[in-house]
């Protein structure tokens, strides 16, 4: 019986009924059909899930498999499948390696392949959907394989058909189409842009940017660090709302406000959870709020799955009281609720 904690960024979560180690595709589909009808946990990296200290009482399985297939054009760029369970930095940086541009920005986002369109991954102006163009996974309702186009993903702001219908559909490999090139997109993010010192709109060395990302990550907390508790973390625990215009005119002056195409608009977690009152280093037992930013979670070295939730209810009634917003989790949280 496996100990969950030692398969999460943040260190906790009781033991699974059954665990599976897989690494093929065909691994992948003999674990879930053995599985039956009864519920089924897929880790990859383990840093975007909250699991109860109860565990599982289920099957686990912990995906490994990293196969990587790639067709190059002169004109097109690169088309890449890459296996669910390829660390997903380690992709990017290979990537970069290569010549080809586009996740730069994505760097330093922990977990696998697989986990990335699930969440419709991003940072700092850039969603993973914008380089995805399949994904192959198996569907426990139909038990066959599925195949989605970019389309068919229906991608939203840390979202996606896989997040909305969970544990229906497993993903097994990921098609990415990538431009060859050493420079950047147009820098859109005014943080990023600074740190590059350029002006935003302007483009940067596709190897500077993510030197730069990952400066930007790594003051935050938010690249892992075994020896460093405060980056014990599932990175931003919660999404930034999106809210009506009408509430967003309700914001203070200062507050970030970025609209989008269907007339809403979206604002910063971080900056009401700063603004309502909670600060860095908050704690509640063991777990705590990060020194580094307000946003991630920690587990400071004893915490509890049940301490973290406290202190996420913390945070979600301090900017509910203060701004009427009810904040929603970005991290999967499994046996717990806010």
């Amino acid at each position: 019986m496996a100990d969950l904690h030692d398969y999460t960024s943040l260190h906790v979560g009781g033991p699974a009924k059954n665990f599976v180690e897989v690494s093929t595709e065909p691994e992948i589909i003999a674990a879930i059909e053995a599985a039956g009808d009864s519920p089924v946990l897929i880790i990859g990296g383990g840093s975007n899930v909250l699991i109860s200290d109860s565990g599982f009482e289920g099957t686990v399985i912990h995906i490994a498999n990293a196969e990587c297939e790639s067709e190059v054009d002169a004109c097109s760029g690169a088309t890449l499948t890459i296996g669910a369970g390829e660390n997903w930095d380690n992709f990017v940086t290979t990537t970069i390696s290569r010549g080809y541009a586009g996740l730069e920005t994505l760097s330093g986002i922990p977990g696998t392949v697989g986990a990335a369109p699930i969440q419709n991954i991003g940072a700092y102006g850039h969603e993973v959907s914008e380089f995805i163009t399949r994904v192959r996974t198996y569907d426990r309702q139909v038990k066959a394989i599925k195949t989605f186009t970019n389309s068919e993903c229906e991608f939203e702001y840390r979202n996606s058909i896989f997040k909305r219908t969970p544990g229906r559909y497993i993903v097994l490999s990921v098609q990415f189409q990538l431009r060859q090139g050493e420079i950047s997109s147009p820098i859109t993010y005014v943080e990023l842009a600074n740190k590059l010192s350029i002006a935003v709109g302007e483009k940067a060395s596709v190897v500077e940017t993510r030197k730069a990302v990952m400066a930007l990550r790594g003051a935050k907390g938010m690249l892992l660090n075994p020896d460093d508790k405060d980056s014990w973390s599932a990175g931003s625990f919660f999404t930034n709302p999106i809210v009506s215009a009408d509430i967003a005119t309700t914001l203070p002056e200062g507050a970030p406000k970025w609209p989008t195409s269907d007339g809403r608009v979206k604002t910063s977690a971080a900056w009401l959870i700063e603004h309502s009152g909670i600060d860095k280093g908050r704690a509640h037992g063991g777990a705590r709020i990060s020194t580094k930013h307000v946003l991630a979670l920690t587990n400071s070295g004893s915490a509890t799955a049940e301490e973290l939730i406290e202190l996420a209810r913390e945070v979600r009634a301090s900017v509910q009281e203060k701004f009427g917003i009810t904040l929603e989790p970005e991290v999967n949280l499994v046996g717990v609720s806010l």
